[in-house]
């Protein structure tokens, strides 16, 4: 057996070790781990949010931001945060039938489908939660394609590119809308 068969199977055992994935609102006990991906410049690197510098700063994040966020859940392996994944309602005002899906997991948990099976539990049970929403989108940066990977295995679709349409270390970036609509037929089946 090559090299690249031997790491094939150890990611499969990998995937295989660990039970069942949760999601839970979060609490200010969850600091530590929040510590362990926000303050980790490969997992910032595509979020809206600069890397966290303090325990500190992520409490005061924690308290007054995640805690009152209206759908905001750590994604969990034995009750132990590894990640977040939201969904931010547009205004009410607005665009009450649309919200965006976010999500952040530490990099030692990259590539074995964690954030596809978070991404394919919310969109199973949001549109019952929410019954006012129809649409659930998400953004990718152009070059984030772990993104897209787990975006498409969920089932949302990929629209298309959006030009200039975030900022990212100051720069104006391109990037790839996906969704799902409530009345799809995958939502109750993912």
């Amino acid at each position: 057996m090559d090299q690249t068969s031997d790491k094939s199977q150890e990611n499969q055992n990998e995937i295989q070790e660990f039970p069942t994935i949760t999601l839970r609102k979060i609490s200010l006990s969850d600091v530590d781990d929040f510590m362990a991906w926000a303050s980790d410049e490969r997992v910032a690197r595509f979020c809206i949010w600069d890397t966290y510098t303090s325990k500190e700063q992520a409490e005061d994040f924690i308290k007054n931001k995640a805690i009152p966020h209206p759908w905001l859940r750590v994604i969990c392996i034995e009750n132990r945060a590894i990640g977040t994944i939201s969904v931010t309602p547009f205004s009410e005002d607005y665009y009450g039938c649309r919200a965006e899906l976010g999500y952040a997991i530490a990099h030692r948990y990259w590539g074995r489908g964690i954030v596809t099976s978070a991404v394919k539990m919310v969109v199973s049970t949001i549109f019952k939660e929410w019954p006012h929403l129809k649409r659930l989108q998400a953004v990718a940066y152009v070059d984030n394609t772990r993104s897209h990977r787990v975006m498409e295995k969920a089932g949302l679709l990929k629209e298309g590119v959006l030009r200039n349409y975030a900022i990212l270390n100051g720069k104006p970036v391109d990037v790839v809308m996906y969704s799902i609509l409530g009345n799809d037929p995958r939502v109750g089946v993912l």
